[in-house]
Formats: C-alpha cells, sequence, structure tokens
C-alpha cells in the first residue's frame, strides 16, 4: 500500500494524506470525499495526467481536478516559483558533511517545517541558508552518519540504523530538527541496549588474571569479592579496595599473603579469621572492623594502621610495627601476650 498527498487543482494548501489501492476509480472517490469536490483528474506536480494507478508512487503529491485543465500551485505570493517548495515531487540533492542525498522535495518539506519551528525562519530556504556545491546540491552542515537514518525516518516512519552507527549521535540530530516522536523512540531503545551489570563471582582463575593485568599504578576494586583460602604471598596491592571481602574458607584452607605490599589498602569489614599476613606492609591499612580472630602478623608492618572496632582474639602479633595504629572500640581485649608469641 502507498500513501500520497492530495491537494485541490492550483493550490497546496489543506492537502489530505490517503492510502492508495484498487483502482483509479477508487482514489478519485476517495479524493472527492477527502477534498469536498466531485474529481474527475488526477495530475503529477508536473502537470501529467495520471491514467493509470501504477504510475503512483510512495509519497507523491498530487492535484485533483473536477475536469478542468492543470493549473500549477501558487506561492503565497500568487506566482508559480520553482522554489516556493510547492512542487513536492521534484527532486532535490542534499550535501550533508561532504556526502550527498537525493529525495523529493516532498520529504525535505518536513525537514524545512520542524526547523522553522526551531529557528523562526520565514522562508524555507532560509533554513537551509540557500547555498549550494558546484554542482547545484543544498549545503548542510551535519553528520551525514547520523542524518541518514533521520531522512529514512522522514520518508517511511520506520528507525533503522546501520552497524556502527552511535544511536546517540541519532539522537542529537533528531533533536535538532525536532523530531520528539524519534527522539523520544531513541531513548528507549538507548536505554534497553544497555547491558545490565554483571554481578555474578568470577572464579579464582579469573580474579589472578585481572590481578596480574593490572599495572602497579593503577586502582584495584575487589569489594566484597570472595577470596576464600586465596594465596597471594609478595603480591603487590598498594592501595587496592578490598572492603568487605571474604577470606575465610570452611574447608579450613587459610588464606595468605605474607609479604604482601598492601600499603594503604582498605579492607575494612572484611573476614579474614586465621589469615596469614607475617611481615606483609599494611601501613597506612584500613582494617577497621574486620575479624582478624587467630591472624598471623608477626613481623606486620601496621604503622598508622586503623584496626579499630577489630576482633583479634588469638592473632599473632609478634614483632609487628604497631606505632600510630588506631586500637579503639576493640571487640576483644588485647593482651600484651599476644604481640610476644
Amino acid at each position: 500500500m502507498r500513501r500520497v498527498t492530495l491537494f485541490v487543482n492550483g493550490t497546496s494548501k489543506n492537502g489530505k494524506v490517503v492510502a492508495v489501492y484498487g483502482t483509479l476509480v477508487d482514489l478519485l472517490s476517495v479524493a472527492s470525499a477527502k477534498l469536498g469536490i466531485r474529481a474527475s483528474n488526477v495530475y503529477n506536480g508536473k502537470g501529467g495526467l495520471i491514467d493509470d494507478i501504477t504510475l503512483i508512487r510512495d509519497d507523491d503529491v498530487l492535484y485533483v481536478s473536477e475536469g478542468d485543465s492543470f493549473v500549477e500551485p501558487q506561492c503565497e505570493n500568487g506566482d508559480p516559483d520553482d522554489h516556493c517548495f510547492r512542487a513536492h515531487t521534484d527532486w532535490l540533492t542534499l550535501n550533508v558533511g561532504g556526502r550527498c542525498f537525493t529525495t523529493t522535495s516532498w520529504t525535505v518539506s518536513l525537514f524545512v517545517c520542524l526547523s522553522l519551528i526551531l529557528i523562526h525562519s520565514l522562508s524555507p530556504l532560509d533554513v537551509w541558508g540557500n547555498k549550494r556545491d558546484e554542482r547545484g546540491a543544498y549545503l548542510i552542515d551535519r553528520s551525514p552518519d547520523y542524518f541518514e537514518p533521520i531522512l529514512n525516518y522522514l520518508r517511511h516512519g520506520q528507525l533503522i540504523v546501520n552497524e556502527g552507527i552511535n544511536l546517540l549521535g541519532v539522537l542529537e540530530e533528531a533533536r535538532f530538527f525536532g523530531i520528539e516522536q524519534l527522539a523520544e523512540q531513541l531513548e528507549g531503545v538507548i536505554k534497553n541496549s544497555q547491558p545490565p551489570e554483571d554481578h555474578s563471582p568470577i572464579s579464582r582463575k579469573e580474579f589472578v588474571r585481572f590481578l596480574l593485568a593490572t599495572p602497579t599504578k593503577a586502582e584495584l576494586r575487589c569489594q566484597n569479592a570472595n577470596l576464600q583460602g586465596v594465596k597471594m604471598l609478595c603480591s603487590n596491592a598498594e592501595g587496592a579496595s578490598l572492603k568487605g571481602c571474604n577470606f575465610e574458607d570452611p574447608a579450613g584452607v587459610k588464606a595468605n599473603l605474607e609479604g604482601a605490599n598492601l600499603k594503604g589498602v582498605d579492607m575494612e569489614g572484611s573476614q579474614m579469621t586465621g589469615i596469614n599476613l607475617r611481615v606483609a606492609t599494611l601501613k597506612n591499612a584500613k582494617l577497621k572492623n574486620c575479624n582478624l580472630r587467630g591472624a598471623t602478623l608477626a613481623g606486620t608492618d601496621l604503622e598508622n594502621c586503623d584496626l579499630s572496632g577489630c576482633d583479634l582474639q588469638e592473632a599473632n602479633l609478634r614483632g609487628s610495627n604497631v606505632k600510630g595504629a588506631i586500637f579503639e572500640e576493640m571487640l576483644t581485649p588485647l593482651h600484651m601476650s599476644q604481640s610476644v608469641r
């Protein structure tokens, strides 16, 4: 099924968009009802009499008469003018960012109407600036990749975007031309195309791979990770965020971070029963509210480390450096015997 716009012969106002089906007689019957005349002839924009409905193309603009000959549509000043955008079946070429698009002036007139609303221009030619290239194509300073989906949308009313075209660019183009319905459709497509956040756990092998691939100066975050029985001997995790992690293995395998560089690490609220942090560097680390029952902290550098609220029952602090460390609000008493075992 095709759609066309019908005007009364000699006019370019109060057009009616109708569907074309059946025979030419059917079209004339619809035209009579829509335009309020006794339609008997149909002309194209050039004044050619149409006597076969198969000659009519989708989006054609036709002029219907009651039997009189074709009268060229008039501009607002009463004079026929090829440049007044009344001959909707004329073909135009648009040079958009160096790429040419050929379309009917009927499609272009939709752009014009939308652009007039945006910039309050008095003439359609003012919208495009009436500037042409050496081949006569109208120059439009927009991105051709984002312009093409807009042009196609005005041709057939469907949003079709080629692979590799950024939908955000097309959205901005739709907003520029004031095509709100298309803009809303694009916003919905963009929102639904966002991949859902993946909160599924990663394997131990994947974690080690991520750890090895992380540059020494990059920020590493493993918040709320499950690191049961992990072995990170002499690893460098300086400045990492391991907040709320679980290092406890129900099978009894102890996490081993012996000799690790954990300067400034944030391990607040982590479960680290029996963890081995022997001779590890935890200077300026945040261990607030951690479970360090039975942890090995012998020879560990805990200078300026925040251990407030920790559970250090049976922890081994022998030879550790606790200068400036914070032991406020301890869950269990910290006896000197724990630090000299």
